[in-house]
């Protein structure tokens, strides 16, 4: 892991391989944070192990779709030790993050359908330690507005790549202002607001990037969702599955 008074991180990516960690080494970031879709913590968790290293360390965390499909809102959860399952409120959510001691950030705040709003950061600034304030999918005003609420509630702000592409990894990156040697000591580092800056690529293949990465958008949330919603039966983290032993029985 790269040493130094500053720790670059990549806080969202959805693919990990190793074309993805060399990316990430070559862009020059300390840690990623691999939250796919629909992945169960324990799975997350043995993939990120097995490419993390002394020069990146890749931290397993769970984008939690709350909610009803037509009305979800997703909360990346950082630093969990117990599965998490896709589908319960909010408030059933961040209640199971504050019991794990997680760090809880808001991404893509009032994107479309699937973030948390202004009411909700309202509601929950408290158990909120972040909002991001750039994503490569948003345009331009989705970044002005995001910047605005994280001002407004007063909360800290952390970027990501958000890459469902591996050519997207690096294209941002959230740069702290001290190192991390540990998932624990970063999880740490978001829950007191160390001190960072949010960082981004620019120029015309930057923007390419972004262009792919929200034309991708419009696949994932056309016929990959129908084909999960229609085809593909219950998903592994929907809270039914056997894994959460009916924990979250009665929370959706």
């Amino acid at each position: 892991m790269t040493g130094g008074e500053s720790f670059r991180v990549d806080f969202h990516v959805k693919v990990l391989d190793e074309r993805v960690v060399q990316r990430a080494k070559a862009r020059g970031l300390d840690a990623i944070v691999y939250a796919p879709h629909f992945t169960r913590l324990s799975d997350a968790r043995e993939t990120a192990a097995r490419f993390s290293d002394d020069d990146l360390l890749v931290v397993p965390a769970r984008e939690v779709f709350t909610g009803d499909w037509s009305n979800r809102k997703h909360v990346l959860a950082v630093g969990l030790d117990d599965p998490v399952p896709d589908f319960i409120t909010l408030e059933d959510a961040l209640a199971e993050f504050d019991r794990q001691d997680a760090a809880v950030l808001a991404p893509h705040p009032e994107f479309l359908n699937v973030s948390l709003n202004a009411d909700d950061l309202a509601a929950y600034r408290d158990r909120i330690d972040a909002v991001e304030g750039y994503n490569p999918k948003h345009w331009p005003h989705h970044n002005r507005r995001a910047r605005e609420l994280a001002a407004e509630f007063d909360l800290p702000t952390f970027t990501s790549s958000y890459a469902h592409l591996r050519g997207s990894v690096g294209e941002a990156w959230t740069e702290f202002q001290q190192s991390f040697d540990s998932v624990d000591e970063l999880v740490a580092g978001l829950r007191e607001g160390v001190s960072r800056r949010i960082v981004h690529r620019s120029g015309w293949r930057h923007k390419l990037r972004c262009a792919a990465e929200f034309a991708h958008l419009g696949w994932e949330n056309s016929y990959e969702k129908i084909d999960r919603l229609l085809l593909s039966g219950t998903e592994p983290t929907h809270p039914d599955h056997i894994a959460y032993d009916d924990r979250f029985e009665g929370v959706y």
